[in-house]
């Protein structure tokens, strides 16, 4: 199992930063990948940054240039420095884990981006 809790969600100018925090716990050398999504009210669940030993550092369209996915050395730490924030830019953000094919998800922290 791997517990996920999230944490750095607000409320931000557009043209603010943010940087969201998900710490890690339980059987977190297994994971594959890791990731950020978001959900904005009526609309999708929706990937915005994903990392992985593999595949490197991938980012949704509308966040590329903006938005940067890191972890710490020990990989129990995951990251997402947000910069240039616009109103779209609000939803629900959860941090993801991929271990053996099993998705496992935060609870969330809200990120509201005021015009």
């Amino acid at each position: 199992q791997v517990q996920l809790v999230e944490s750095g969600g607000g409320l931000v100018q557009a043209g603010g930063s943010l940087r969201l925090s998900c710490a890690a716990s339980g059987n977190i050398f297994s994971i594959n990948a890791m990731g950020w999504y978001r959900q904005a009210p009526g609309k999708q669940r929706e990937v915005v940054a994903a990392i992985s030993r593999v595949d490197g550092t991938n980012y949704a369209d509308s966040v590329k240039g903006r938005f940067t996915i890191s972890t710490n050395s020990a990989k129990n730490w995951l990251y997402l420095q947000m910069s240039s924030l616009k109103p779209e830019d609000t939803a629900v953000y959860y941090c993801n884990a991929i271990r053996y094919g099993t998705h496992y998800w935060g609870q969330g922290t809200q990120v509201t981006v005021a015009s």
